[in-house]
């Protein structure tokens, strides 16, 4: 179906039956990809048809701010979630590192689609993605890297101490043209939204893990909900994937406990296992000079145990004291 539009907020519309869902999403190519991924899982399973019906959010129109300038990653979701509660949408989905840990009163996630690679990418400009023999060399000594996030600029600092970080907004598309224009010599993306867009192709490397722990959430879509909405939890039932479920649960646990916001350089990755989850987290000052590391494991059903069990060891290993000068900084966002 043709996405339906409307500016955020409004309300007065009664709830409909579910003769139909409702689905609201930001107006850009990945979360209208998003939108009707979860609308075809949901279809798939049984449920009713789906409808996308964009709502643009503040994030979308104060496009060339600093988001942890005037209010960080909720300006994404705010609209949304605002429409979801006036009942004018039936669900709302998100990119879930787009969510903070916590949800407004009487919101809940219902459900998530199976994760898709969680890890971030490096894209070089068209002319030079195939020039070079190994990445260093067709990065340079100092290579302008084109990414707002806190959160990996922490940790690639360490790898490229002589790397000068500049931010950039807008959407993949748009972020792929600066880099081509040569406004940087590379890009810093999550690998997920890349292939989920078809540009596959552009991407140069996938960063191992231990180079650049992904933002909580990367790679995972997550469908939000009224939290009394029965007939929207019973659509989304058969929809969701439970590990993902799982290790997004840990993931949001570990930035709860870590008080975690926009401006705090924080990375966490879950993984399942049969029925044991392994969660693997960093904490690093924003110039990377500080840097914690720590790993919890336990069984999937506890996600929400472990995430919280891990931010207490983080913060007793000096984490603490790492995040809070970024607390009262206005750094960029940690996407």
């Amino acid at each position: 179906a043709r996405p339906r539009r409307r500016t955020g907020g409004g309300g007065g519309e009664r709830p409909r039956p579910l003769t139909a869902l409702r689905i609201g999403t930001r107006g850009s190519p990945l979360a209208l990809w998003q939108a009707r991924a979860a609308g075809q899982a949901i279809e798939q399973a049984g449920g009713p048809a789906c409808e996308p019906v964009v709502i643009r959010t503040t994030g979308d129109r104060l496009a060339t701010r600093a988001l942890a300038e005037i209010g960080g990653k909720r300006l994404f979701v705010k609209e949304i979630e605002e429409a979801l509660l006036q009942g004018t949408v039936d669900l709302a989905v998100h990119s879930a590192k787009d969510l903070p840990a916590e949800l407004p009163p009487g919101l809940t996630i219902g459900a998530t689609l199976p994760r898709a690679d969680p890890r971030d990418a490096l894209a070089l400009a068209a002319r030079d993605a195939g020039a070079a023999s190994g990445l260093l060399a067709a990065l340079g000594p100092a290579p302008r890297i084109g990414t707002g996030s806190v959160r990996r600029i922490a940790q690639l600092s360490r790898t490229l101490p002589a790397a000068a970080f500049a931010p950039v907004r807008g959407n993949v598309e748009t972020r792929l043209r600066k880099l081509d224009a040569g406004e940087y010599d590379a890009l810093v993306l999550a690998a997920a939204g890349m292939v989920r867009l078809g540009l596959a192709g552009r991407i140069s490397a996938r960063l191992p893990i231990d180079d650049c722990m992904p933002a909580p959430g990367q790679g995972i879509v997550a469908i939000e909900m009224r939290s009394d909405d029965r007939a929207a939890a019973a659509a989304l039932a058969a929809a969701g994937d439970r590990d993902t479920m799982n290790a997004f649960a840990a993931e949001r646990a570990l930035v709860r406990g870590l008080g975690g916001d926009c401006r705090t350089p924080i990375g966490a990755v879950a993984a399942i296992d049969g029925g044991g989850l392994t969660l693997d987290a960093v904490v690093a000052s924003p110039d990377g000079a500080q840097l914690v590391r720590r790993r919890e494991r336990g069984k999937a059903a506890d996600a929400d145990a472990i995430g919280a069990r891990l931010a207490r060891r983080l913060i007793a290993d000096g984490a603490a004291e790492i995040l809070a000068p970024c607390r009262n900084s206005h750094s960029p966002h940690p996407a």
